[in-house]
């Protein structure tokens, strides 16, 4: 077991995008980081290129529980301690509801909820022993807009702000703070893997990201913050700011809004004949 008193940041999905920008920030800081990745090729190779000493890295299925429970373990005898959670890892689906297929829906909640709730459910009991530490649950804007083409995606992403909140109240009298990560838009290789019912879904996704003033960088300080001063709810955009005050204040509004901004995106119903 390491004797090193830095702290430990654990991060899934850290082998690209945000997840590699949240191990850098980290590693920066003085943290020794766990990049984990279902490629472990790539965590092998982030965990390689970080600034200080005492990372690993580590291979994970995030749908896979043996393999959660093998990586609990290895933390517990590497390290001895966790003071960071940041289940990052993710896929993305598009489509309207009815139009994509059971076996995308099954396959993003699979990875994209379960994957988180795995991550929480192997970890909790050692953050309620310690007495201290963070977890991070990354959802996505889309979890909170309520968009429509997105609706397995969002289903997911919204099941992980709504688990985050009950898992916050959850660990509260334990002194460990929960926080959920809901970023738009960010370049990132996403849409490598994306599944849709035709490629106009990821070409609009890739031409957001590619426009999108906020980068993986940017995300990455924000969540860094967060653990500084503790902070549930992260909104990485300024647009997304102000959206979800209009939606929580006035919600007719905000649906209006959206509609007239989404219309052009949508396919016009065909009329009856």
């Amino acid at each position: 077991m390491q004797s090193d008193s830095k702290p430990v940041a654990l991060i899934t999905g850290a082998g690209s995008g945000l997840g590699a920008a949240m191990a850098n920030r980290f590693a920066q800081a003085g943290w020794r980081v766990i990049v984990t990745d279902q490629h472990a090729e790539r965590a092998e190779t982030v965990a390689a290129g970080l600034a200080g000493s005492g990372h690993a890295a580590r291979p994970l299925d995030v749908t896979e529980s043996s393999q959660w429970e093998t990586l609990a373990e290895f933390v517990d005898d590497e390290f001895g301690r966790i003071d960071l959670l940041v289940n990052n890892a993710g896929v993305a689906t598009g489509g309207m509801l009815g139009e994509t297929p059971l076996e995308d829906w099954e396959w993003v909640l699979e990875i994209n909820l379960m994957g988180v709730v795995r991550g929480c459910h192997h970890f909790v009991a050692r953050f309620r022993r310690q007495g201290f530490g963070h977890i991070v649950n990354v959802a996505s804007w889309a979890g909170l807009a309520g968009a429509p083409g997105i609706a397995s995606y969002g289903t997911a992403k919204a099941a992980v702000v709504s688990m985050s909140e009950m898992l916050r109240a959850e660990l509260q009298p334990w002194g460990v703070e929960v926080s959920v990560l809901c970023p738009a838009f960010v370049k990132t290789a996403l849409t490598d893997s994306m599944r849709a019912p035709d490629d106009t879904y990821a070409k609009r996704v890739q031409r957001w990201m590619e426009h999108s003033g906020v980068s993986a960088a940017d995300v990455a300080e924000t969540v860094f913050k967060a653990t500084q001063k503790p902070k549930f709810l992260l909104l990485t955009h300024p647009e997304t700011r102000w959206q979800y005050r209009l939606k929580r204040g006035f919600p007719s509004l905000y649906f209006r809004i959206l509609m007239r901004t989404m219309r052009k995106l949508m396919p016009k119903p065909e009329k009856q004949q």
